[in-house]
């Protein structure tokens, strides 16, 4: 089942979120399984798959992340787990980034997620166009590998977020 086609919007790297909201509540309201309670077995077993797709595809939509991660499975271009090598650039960056990090005290912390969220729009900034201006038919497959490779930078981005949070509320507990 593709989501796109579920929720009856043109497939895209970036959901209108007003329009995601609509196209939801509206299928929740026709297919939500309390309205079912008086149909049959297998009606009741149909539309609670469907109310299921709806909830995962919502979910899926909301995040723009998960979004992208979607549409390149869907392109080909991504499988599930996939094991993907960043640049060895990219990595020594990050190596040195983390390691940065453990010497890291309170008056830094700031300094350092500041950074990361100037590296995290520097990353976005290349593939900006690519993200807002996909076009089913026109995006390049070239192109839609810059996305990929922004993603997987992306979620890197974010384990060393996440690490900082971590620092952090060690910090604030001592």
């Amino acid at each position: 089942m593709n989501y796109f086609e579920l929720f009856d919007i043109p497939e895209t790297l970036h959901v209108d979120k007003n329009e995601l909201s609509q196209k939801y509540f509206a299928l929740q309201k026709k297919y939500h399984p309390d309205f079912f309670s008086n149909a049959s077995e297998d009606e009741q077993a149909e539309v609670l798959e469907k109310s299921s797709l709806i909830n995962k595809g919502y979910k899926i939509f909301l995040d723009g992340d998960e979004t992208i991660k979607y549409v390149l499975e869907i392109k080909g271009l991504m499988e599930q787990e996939e094991k993907y090598d960043l640049p060895p650039d990219f990595l020594i960056e990050m190596m040195e980034l983390n390691e940065s990090l453990a010497d890291i005290d309170d008056s830094s912390l700031e300094e350092a997620e500041t950074n990361i969220s100037q590296l995290e729009k520097h990353l976005y900034d290349k593939v900006q166009n690519i993200i807002e201006d996909y076009n089913e038919t026109n995006t390049t497959n070239e192109q839609l590998l810059q996305v990929k490779d922004y993603y997987y930078k992306k979620k890197y981005l974010k384990r060393i977020l996440e690490r900082l949070d971590g620092i952090r509320n060690i910090a604030t507990q001592n």
